[in-house]
C-alpha cells in the first residue's frame, strides 16, 4: 500500500531532517573507513554513495514538492552531483505516485470556490499523470468541452523554501557538492526561481499565452489552451489536447518519412525558442511532449520556462559557431561570456575542447541524414566525464545557461527515441548566422 504523502510544513521538516542526520552519518562512516584503509577504496564509497542516494530517492519519492522536483533537476544537472546520485534521482522521473483522490477534490473545491458537481460535468477519478509538484485529471465542463485538470499538491507551495534548504543541508552534509559555495547559492537561487514560478499555475497559464503567440505562425505545434473560469495559482484548467507518447510512434502509425518530419519541427521549435524568442521550455522529457502521425507536436507543461538574457544567447551562438569552426581561443573566451569558464585560470588545452567539439559536433557534421536511433553521442560523453576532473578548478556550472543544456539534452533523448534520420547541419547554421 502507498504511503499517504507528507503535506503538514512540520512533518515534511522532520522527515527531511531524519533523511539528512541518516545522509551526514553514512558520510561521516565512509570517510572514517576511508582514513583507516590504506588504499581509496572506490567500490566502497560507491557503494556508501548508493545507500545515501536511495535513502534521499526514496524521502523525496514520498515528500512530492520542491524536494522531489530539485531531484528531477539535479538527476539532468550530472555535473554537481556523484554519478550514483544521478542514476537514483533519475528514478524521481519515473515514479511519482498518485495523491489520494479525496485531496484532489478538496483542493479542487477549495481554490475554485464551488462544489465539483457544479464545476464539471465529471472529473475523473484515475489520474492521467502525476507530478512532481501536481497532478493531472481528466474532467468536461457542462458546455460539453472536454478538459485536463491540472491540481496541485497540498502544502507544496508553503513549504517550497523550506525543503530546499533542507535538501541542501543533506547534499553538502553527505559531501556531495563538489562545487565552491558561491556555485552552489547561484544554482540553488536558479531552481528556487524556477520553482516559485513553477508552482504559480497562474504564471504556467501567462507562459502558455507567450508560447501560443510565439509558435502561432506553425500550425504543426499544438500547445492545449486555457480555460481561465476554471483556474488559479493552485489549480489550471487547460483544454484537452491529445496524441501519441514516444512509446506510440511505432512503425504501424507512422512512417519514416513523418518520424524525420517531426524530428525536423522539433529541431526548429527548439532553436526557434532558443535564438530568436529567447525564452525557452525548460523541462523537455518524454512525457511533456506528444505527436501525431500528421507529424503535428503537442506541448505540455510550461510552468518551468526559462526567459535568456540576450547576452546569454549571444554568448551561446558565439560558442557554437567557433566550436564549428575550431576556433578554440574564440570558444574559450565565449565559454566564460557565458559563465561555464572561470576566467581567472589559465587558458584550457584546445586538444581537450576538439575532444568534446568532435563527439558533439556529429549530428551536424554531414549532409547526410544521422540516425539518431543508432546514435551512440552519450555513451562516448560518459567515457569522457572522467577528463572533467583535471581542469575541475577551470569550469563551473554555467546557472545562467544549465536550462538551455538540459532543453538540449532532453531533445537529444526525444530524436533518439523516435529514431528520427536527419541532417540539421544546415539548419544550424542559419540560425547561427542570424544578427542581432
Amino acid at each position: 500500500m502507498a504511503k499517504k504523502p507528507v503535506t503538514s510544513r512540520s512533518g515534511r521538516f522532520f522527515k527531511l531532517a531524519g533523511m539528512t542526520a541518516s545522509v551526514a552519518g553514512q558520510y561521516a562512516g565512509q570517510k572514517a573507513r576511508s582514513l583507516l584503509s590504506s588504499e581509496n577504496d572506490d567500490g566502497a564509497r560507491s557503494e556508501s554513495y548508493t545507500r545515501m542516494a536511495n535513502r534521499i530517492t526514496d524521502t523525496l519519492g514520498e515528500m512530492k514538492g520542491a524536494a522531489m522536483k530539485v531531484g528531477q533537476i539535479a538527476s539532468q544537472t550530472q555535473d554537481f552531483l556523484p554519478r550514483e546520485f544521478s542514476d537514483a534521482l533519475q528514478k524521481l522521473q519515473r515514479e511519482a505516485p498518485p495523491m489520494p483522490f479525496e485531496i484532489i477534490l478538496e483542493q479542487v473545491e477549495i481554490e475554485l470556490g464551488k462544489p465539483v458537481g457544479e464545476l464539471f460535468e465529471y472529473l475523473q477519478e484515475t489520474p492521467y499523470a502525476a507530478a512532481s509538484i501536481g497532478q493531472v485529471h481528466r474532467a468536461r465542463l457542462h458546455d460539453g468541452t472536454d478538459v485536463i485538470v491540472k491540481v496541485q499538491y497540498p502544502g507544496v507551495d508553503e513549504s517550497c523554501d523550506s525543503d530546499l534548504k533542507q535538501l541542501r543541508l543533506a547534499l553538502k552534509l553527505g559531501g556531495l557538492l563538489k562545487m565552491p559555495k558561491e556555485s552552489v547559492d547561484q544554482l540553488f537561487t536558479e531552481i528556487r526561481e524556477r520553482l516559485r514560478e513553477e508552482l504559480d499555475y497562474e504564471n504556467e497559464a501567462r507562459n502558455i499565452e507567450l508560447f501560443r503567440e510565439f509558435h502561432k505562425n506553425d500550425p504543426w505545434v499544438v500547445i492545449p489552451s486555457v480555460i481561465q473560469s476554471h483556474s488559479t495559482r493552485h489549480v489550471l484548467t487547460l483544454g484537452l489536447e491529445e496524441g501519441d507518447h514516444v512509446s506510440e510512434v511505432t512503425p504501424e502509425h507512422y512512417d519514416q518519412a513523418t518520424i524525420n518530419l517531426i524530428g525536423h519541427r522539433m529541431f526548429t521549435t527548439m532553436a526557434d525558442q532558443l535564438f530568436r524568442f529567447e525564452c525557452i521550455h525548460g523541462d523537455p522529457h518524454a512525457g511533456n511532449f506528444a505527436y501525431r502521425p500528421d507529424g503535428s507536436i503537442v506541448m505540455y507543461d510550461f510552468g518551468c520556462v526559462k526567459k535568456l538574457k540576450p547576452e546569454i544567447v549571444e554568448a551561446y551562438r558565439n560558442a557554437v559557431t567557433a566550436a564549428l569552426a575550431q576556433d578554440y581561443k574564440a570558444l574559450d573566451a565565449y565559454l566564460i561570456d557565458l559563465g561555464a569558464r572561470v576566467g581567472s585560470q589559465p587558458a584550457i588545452d584546445e586538444a581537450y575542447y576538439a575532444m568534446w567539439r568532435d563527439i558533439l559536433i556529429v549530428p551536424f557534421n554531414s549532409e547526410q541524414p544521422y540516425d539518431f536511433g543508432e546514435s551512440s553521442i552519450h555513451k562516448h560523453v560518459a567515457a569522457k566525464t572522467s577528463t572533467v576532473f583535471k581542469y575541475l578548478d577551470s569550469f563551473k556550472p554555467p546557472v545562467e545557461s544549465i536550462f538551455i543544456d538540459r532543453m538540449i539534452a532532453g531533445h537529444y533523448w526525444m530524436l533518439k527515441r523516435l529514431g528520427v534520420q536527419a541532417a540539421f547541419g544546415e539548419e544550424l547554421r542559419g540560425y547561427l548566422a542570424e544578427s542581432h
